[in-house]
């Protein structure tokens, strides 16, 4: 073999392996200098990325929204690398997550929170809901045992104080009512607002069925707690200078403006 040949191969070689590592790279979070994908729920995440697109890409920063209809799969697209980061959850959510899936993602900037609420279709008022009702709630442990604590806000029912945020059904000591709580998927309980007594909604699904907590909710949560929603990445993009950008841009007085302006109290800063 000559030595020309040889160097020839070598250099094959080599571009294949750069490709390869590129290939490679692109389907990792963070990998491409310049741009950014991010999972987010269609309402209100995805509005408020879209929003400061604009304004990340004077930072020189391409922005890419994937939007989803659940709160599992943009984790798992995250864990595999498919996002560079997510926006749809508050840590509670996250940490109970990662209990039976860990992934290793970690909690970053809290952005805006979003009160959950009660709403009804067949009442104006909680003093309006009946004796044997039932009542809609999420079937996720942190978000069911929120809609559980407001419930009891309400004075619907009350909760072993011992259970504390991860309340379940199992906590209910005294339902004067004898209210059937009804534990769903969070994106189906607009869907049942017709066919159930009252349903506690999170916010972005309340908000997709034009609904929002200051103008339509029974009973609103408090608007401190840990329930702030949340940038989530993997640990290895946190210091990503893209990454930090997005971060800034997303605390930027033009976002809370953006915020406070279009959904009236449906939705708040968290900073």
């Amino acid at each position: 073999m000559s030595s020309r040949s040889s160097s020839l191969r070598f250099v094959t070689f080599v571009l294949a392996l750069a490709l390869l590592v590129v290939a490679c790279n692109r389907s990792k979070g963070g990998s491409q200098p310049g741009t950014l994908r991010v999972g987010a729920s269609a309402v209100p995440h995805a509005e408020i990325l879209e929003f400061a697109k604009p304004l990340l890409a004077k930072e020189g920063v391409t922005l890419q929204v994937r939007t989803f209809d659940d709160y599992v799969q943009p984790n798992l697209a995250l864990a595999d690398g498919s996002l560079d980061a997510n926006f749809f959850q508050h840590t509670p959510y996250l940490d109970e997550f990662q209990k039976s899936r860990p992934l290793g993602i970690v909690a970053s900037t809290k952005v805006h929170i979003e009160p959950m609420a009660v709403y009804s279709k067949r009442h104006k008022a909680i003093a309006e809901i009946e004796r044997g009702e039932t009542i809609a709630i999420p079937n996720d442990p942190s978000n069911s045992g929120r809609a559980l604590k407001l419930l009891e806000k309400a004075g619907l029912l009350k909760l072993d104080p011992a259970a504390g945020v991860r309340a379940t059904v199992r906590d209910v000591k005294d339902n004067p009512k004898d209210l059937r709580i009804k534990e769903l998927d969070a994106a189906q309980l607009p869907r049942v607002l017709s066919d159930v007594g009252a349903a506690v909604l999170n916010a972005n699904y309340a908000l997709q069925a034009g609904l929002s907590a200051a103008k339509d909710g029974l009973a609103v949560e408090d608007k401190d707690g840990p329930y702030a929603n949340i940038l989530a990445v993997l640990p290895a993009e946190q210091n990503n200078a893209d990454y930090q950008k997005l971060q800034r841009v997303l605390t930027s007085v033009e976002v809370r403006s953006f915020i406070e302006k279009k959904y009236g109290g449906a939705v708040i800063p968290a900073f």
